[in-house]
């Protein structure tokens, strides 16, 4: 019993903060909501071009907008309040929402509307995201990370595991609107939950001011200088970018689902929702992730991409879903460790840049990743996209590992800000990661 103990979810940062519970909620309503419009996305677009490309070129054109959101978010994350910055980018959300709905609604739908409210979204869910990364210490305070970061990935999870098959269903009976009319209701929900959360300033912020603006976005480059001193902080990265390029099959979930399984929308539901189950059981039973780090790591990223490999290799649906959901498994349990290291081994005042950068390629990467197998879907069909994808993951997760020694033994601790300490490692720059697991051993991506 006290192994199992050990292992359930730590809901101590919903049971001691408000206002992470008021963030935790808002979060969960928003992200059903996107991730029911991720499916119908896909599946208006295949519907109007029949083409996999191009339903990985819409995630491309998500891409640029958000690295330029995340990059200018990280700066104005570190200088002005958290929760303003994410109320004032949530809001407007709505609007992006309901256009969607009344271009699914027109007689003729535009495919470039589609394209404009993909880059609309990607900006300004860049722009709030480090805002949101950045204030979960403060909520949820910095020796719950791993427990704050399962929590919120488990909810992204939850949603994925509803939303989308949420999503098939309204698409087979009321349509496509109906999915965008709900993530409008989500953002709404999110942004009247914001409202309740207190204030969030940044101690270390610089005073107001048109110098001290441009001052605060040329600080952008002390974040780079920190994460290329922080060896850890840089494995992190990388390795985050080796489980996402060449490795995200949603982009080909509908042609999966109509060459290789017969199925409809029905079937795309179900595609976009095995990775949830897999990532809700592992939420369920990440209570002992405080105690690890960048050895359970690699491992996850690499049980992603295997279990991927096989999903290429398979002919039977349900056979499929079990990897699908092993594969969510795995980049549930390797998004809560990032985040938690990432955010321990980062001061407070620069969480904001350090996110920002985290997210820029944690965003770009995907998207690379869904152009790339749509493009190699062409070319060789989707099942031996997603079979190469998942190799060259696996591939690339081990030279990471390989490079970074300091990644492997990084561990969380309980300092109180998580500043770490650079420290030599094996003769390389500066790393935080042997600070961490000096101390006791013992996280969250989709933002809507």
């Amino acid at each position: 019993m006290p192994r199992l103990s050990g292992l359930a979810m730590d809901l101590g940062p919903l049971r001691e903060s408000r206002d992470f519970r008021l963030l935790y909620a808002g979060f969960l309503g928003a992200m059903t909501g996107t991730l029911m419009t991720s499916v119908a996305v896909a599946v208006q677009v295949y519907d109007l071009t029949g083409s996999s490309l191009h339903i990985g070129l819409v995630s491309l054109a998500r891409a640029l907008p958000v690295v330029v959101g995340v990059l200018v978010g990280g700066v104005l994350a570190d200088r002005f309040d958290r929760r303003t910055l994410m109320i004032a980018t949530r809001l407007p959300l709505v609007l992006v929402a309901a256009a969607l709905a009344a271009n699914a609604l027109a007689p003729q739908p535009r495919l470039w509307v589609i394209y404009a409210a993909t880059a609309a979204t990607g900006l300004l869910a860049g722009l709030g995201g480090p805002a949101m990364l950045a204030a979960v210490p403060a909520l949820a305070g910095t020796e719950r990370l791993a427990a704050a970061g399962a929590l919120l990935s488990g909810s992204t999870q939850l949603a994925a595991l509803g939303g989308p098959a949420i999503g098939g269903a309204l698409i087979a009976g009321p349509g496509l609107a109906a999915c965008y009319a709900v993530d409008a209701a989500g953002f709404l929900v999110f942004t009247a939950a914001l409202f309740f959360v207190g204030p969030l300033p940044v101690p270390s912020a610089p005073a107001a001011g048109g110098k001290g603006v441009r001052q605060a976005f040329g600080s952008l480059a002390e974040g780079l200088r920190f994460v290329r001193g922080h060896r850890a902080i840089l494995g992190l990265l990388l390795i985050d970018a080796a489980a996402m390029v060449f490795t995200m099959p949603q982009a080909l979930y509908p042609a999966l689902a109509d060459e290789r399984f017969g199925g409809g929308p029905a079937a795309v539901g179900l595609l976009y929702a095995a990775p949830a189950f897999g990532a809700l059981v592992g939420a369920a039973t990440s209570g002992w992730t405080a105690r690890a780090g960048g050895h359970a790591l690699v491992g996850a990223v690499l049980l992603w991409g295997a279990a991927l490999t096989g999903v290429g290799l398979s002919a039977w649906l349900p056979l499929a879903l079990v990897l699908l959901a092993l594969a969510g498994f795995g980049d549930l349990i390797s998004e809560t460790l990032r985040s938690a290291l990432l955010q321990h081994g980062t001061p407070d005042g620069l969480r904001g840049r350090v996110s920002s950068l985290w997210m820029a390629q944690a965003t770009v990467s995907p998207a690379l990743g869904n152009a790339a197998v749509g493009l190699l879907a062409e070319l060789t069909g989707p099942a031996a996209a997603v079979t190469v994808g998942g190799l060259v993951c696996v591939a690339a997760t081990l030279a990471v590992a390989a490079a970074f020694p300091s990644l492997r033994g990084a561990r969380l601790g309980t300092a109180a800000d998580g500043a770490a300490a650079p420290e030599p490692d094996s003769g390389a720059e500066p790393d935080s990661g042997a600070a961490a697991a000096r101390s006791a051993r013992g996280d969250a991506d989709v933002t809507p």
